[in-house]
């Protein structure tokens, strides 16, 4: 299927995007479809199942709380955060639950949503480990409608009429090769690149024209960098602990006081303070991310700190940082995310957080190349060296809670991409490793990496760290 930059950048809620954004997604699509053929008003009860990942992880990453919303018509782009909780106990109180935001049903959390680590219904591998059944039934207690879901990763979702079409030909769903520049290869985008002497920002403006105008393009893209910003100045101003039982400290509040406290003392100047800044633009969206904040799916949620990072890194130390850059930064991360997602994956209960945080550095590195001035092949370069030296990273969030690695976890590698395009520029292009042979290398690793390693909660710094 082709995909669009506003697929990647998702304007969403925390804290995941495959267990949170997602399910939200999944459950308004199947009140939606209610609600088109007419059959809302017969139903009397809602259940959803979530199985594998989802049902391992889906208390700490706030998957119920998600699919609640979803099913009263919620989404996450526009749901007013600071309503949610107290709409939610409000439900689990006993208050009913308002399908599509009109018609009210019976819900009782205990046996209409529940939890599940089979990996579906049937038992049987299934299209992706993140998938859940949504099922309608009358006042009979008959069932009107029932379908399954995948989140696939980034807030993307697939039913299971894609599932078995995986090629995208069927339901009006375009395909890659319909846009003006289909490139399924690092190879072939730089090939394009060459053919057409242009940048492959530029590569990637003239696909998104199959959807949008140059005009919208740019305020939708600059629409998601002003998002990434309030959610730095949100996270820079809170204060407090994080939700979910860890009792883990907001940390950006304080890390940002003390940098605002040196720069004013007359301290002599610090020459890492610059990595001290991207850590604090990274861990203030990840612990708003790990609130429920609004934040950018960046492919992910839990690699939504990277990019922003990296770019208010553009911002505040490039001299000749402009919003043209910017919107280039976007378009050239697009097509980076584009390898991953098209040929191994962006989901960390797939392959692990190398295909969270390390396909986020790959992107915000080829981001920073292009802008810095780098040829197409120092911006594939920068992908290349920015996923290669994340292969292998497991996901094992601290109690399914997306906070413990994964906030620290989005400093480091915005760090690591910065020094990615950095390298990549010192050379001039040439290099023994490809992008595609670090994305296939991605796809093996992932497919080798014991289940327990990929969002689980069942393995590494999961098992190791006692909770509060």
């Amino acid at each position: 299927m082709a995909v669009s930059a506003f697929d990647l950048f998702k304007i969403g809620i925390g804290p995941s995007s495959s267990h949170t954004v997602g399910p939200m997604r999944a459950a308004g699509r199947f009140v939606a479809g209610l609600e088109h053929h007419g059959e809302l008003e017969r139903v009397s009860r809602v259940t959803v199942e979530l199985f594998g990942s989802l049902g391992a992880t889906g208390r700490g990453h706030g998957t119920g709380t998600a699919v609640l919303l979803g099913l009263e018509g919620e989404a996450p782009d526009t749901v007013p955060v600071e309503t949610v909780e107290a709409r939610v106990e409000a439900i689990l109180g006993g208050t009913p639950l308002r399908l599509a935001g009109r018609h009210d049903v019976r819900f009782d959390p205990k046996t209409d949503l529940t939890y599940s680590e089979r990996l579906g219904p049937d038992e049987t591998d299934p299209f992706h480990v993140n998938n859940m059944r949504c099922t309608a039934l009358d006042a009979a207690g008959e069932v009107i409608a029932s379908h399954r879901y995948y989140s696939v990763g980034g807030g993307f979702i697939v039913g299971d009429e894609l599932a078995a079409d995986r090629d995208g030909h069927r339901h009006g769903v375009a395909l890659t090769d319909d846009l003006p520049h289909p490139f399924h290869s690092g190879a072939e985008l730089l090939a394009i690149s060459a053919a057409e002497g242009c940048s492959i920002a530029e590569v990637v403006r003239r696909n998104e024209r199959r959807w949008r105008t140059d005009d919208e393009i740019d305020d939708g893209l600059l629409r998601m960098w002003r998002t990434m910003q309030d959610c730095v100045d949100r996270g820079m101003r809170a204060t407090g602990e994080l939700p979910g039982g860890l009792r883990v400290r907001r940390r950006a509040r304080a890390l940002h006081q003390g940098l605002i406290a040196r720069a004013i003392s007359g301290a002599p100047e610090d020459p890492f303070a610059m990595m001290d800044w991207v850590n604090l633009f990274a861990m203030a969206v990840n612990e708003e991310n790990a609130a429920g904040g609004r934040v950018v799916t960046a492919p992910t949620n839990g690699a939504a700190g990277i990019i922003p990072a990296v770019l208010h890194y553009y911002a505040r130390f490039v001299g000749y940082a402009t919003q043209r850059g910017v919107i280039d930064f976007l378009l050239t991360a697009t097509a980076i995310g584009i390898l991953f997602k098209e040929n191994a994956s962006i989901s960390g209960a797939e392959v692990g957080c190398q295909g969270e945080v390390g396909v986020a550095c790959a992107m915000a590195a080829a981001g920073l190349a292009a802008i810095m001035g780098g040829t197409p092949a120092q911006v594939e370069n920068a992908a290349e060296i920015g996923i290669e030296h994340n292969l292998g990273m497991t996901c094992d969030p601290v109690g399914g809670l997306v906070q413990i690695p994964c906030i620290e976890r989005n400093a480091l590698a915005a760090v690591k991409a910065i020094n990615a395009a950095r390298i990549a520029l010192a050379g001039d292009g040439v290099h023994h490793v490809s992008l595609d042979a670090a994305i296939l290398t991605m796809r093996q690793v992932g497919a080798d990496m014991h289940n327990k390693y990929k969002e689980t909660s069942r393995g590494g710094l999961a098992l190791n760290i006692t909770e509060c």
